[in-house]
């Protein structure tokens, strides 16, 4: 379909614009800010509603963007999915964490700092059991190697996280946040460029794979 390959290079452009946001919003900050030993989340507390916080909103946007593809691609389904609706969860999550900030790195937290990080929490979680559960899904059998392996990788990431935050005394916490987000970007672009593939000729009949070419003189 047409208009789902439209929707997966809507996403691939939103996820590229994300990222550079993101980088700038790095390039940005205080030169004495370390990223391996703070948060995303910290440094767009120093700079608010800078483009890290813009960042965050265009990937929201851009996983609507696959929630509509998914929505059109694949057999007819009376309701969302499991799958949409954890995609669903990580955009609320994404969306809340841009709109309510963390406290500065060093103070004490405040009710708008735990909300942010149990929105972000939701987030990093439901993104990588949302890609694992779209693998399963035989429109997207081609990506689904790479979808279970970035899911994986990203639950991994997400417990050393998690210990850093917690037992670990914050040990190299912004490290494993960045390679986490990293990873769940992957998730995003694996969907994304599964969609843009939807578009092709090729139908699935019977579990085998069909190439629909036009008749000579049609």
């Amino acid at each position: 379909m047409p208009g789902t390959r439209n929707t997966g290079l809507l996403a691939l452009g939103g996820i590229a614009l994300a990222a550079l946001l993101t980088v700038i919003g790095h390039l940005e900050v205080n030169d004495d800010l370390n990223p391996w030993a703070l948060t995303i989340s910290d440094f767009a507390v120093s700079d608010r509603g800078g483009v890290i916080d813009v960042a965050m909103v265009v990937l929201a946007l851009a996983t609507v963007a696959l929630l509509y593809g998914l929505r059109h691609t694949g057999p007819p389904r009376p309701r969302a999915g499991t799958a949409e609706l954890l995609l669903g969860a990580w955009v609320g999550g994404l969306l809340l964490a841009a709109v309510v900030p963390t406290n500065e790195p060093g103070t004490a937290m405040t009710t708008a700092a735990y909300l942010h990080r149990y929105a972000s929490v939701v987030a990093f979680l439901a993104l990588p059991v949302g890609g694992w559960l779209l693998a399963r899904r035989d429109h997207l059998t081609p990506a689904a190697r790479w979808l279970r392996g970035l899911a994986l990788t990203s639950l991994v990431l997400a417990a050393a996280m998690v210990w850093s935050a917690y037992p670990g005394d914050r040990v190299l916490i912004g490290l494993a946040e960045r390679l986490l987000i990293l990873t769940e970007v992957g998730v995003l672009t694996t969907v994304a460029l599964a969609l843009t593939r939807s578009g092709s000729p090729t139908r699935a009949i019977a579990g085998h794979a069909v190439t629909v070419t036009p008749a000579r003189g049609a």
